[in-house]
């Protein structure tokens, strides 16, 4: 009985240390390819454009109107049960 509580113990730490080792690379290796990529496929700075608008109210951004109603309709409904 003993023997068999140790060799369980012995392939449970195998086991783990096995999982534990390959986290490990794994974690080199995403390391070491993030900076691969970022060294020779730098990422193009974005061209930020100055524009001025104004702000457009809620719903106003091409909302078909009989979508509106419809949600207008559906909302006092719900409200009024």
């Amino acid at each position: 009985m003993n023997n068999l509580i140790n060799d369980g113990l012995g392939l449970m730490l195998l086991g783990m240390g096995f999982v534990f080792l390959f986290l490990c690379i794994l974690i080199v290796a995403t390391t070491f390819m993030s900076k691969l990529v970022a060294r020779y496929f730098p990422e193009a700075a974005p061209v930020i454009k100055k524009t001025v608008s104004t702000p457009t109210p809620i719903g106003a951004q091409g909302t078909d109107p009989k979508v509106a109603a419809a949600i207008t309709a559906a909302i006092h409904q719900h409200r009024n049960r």
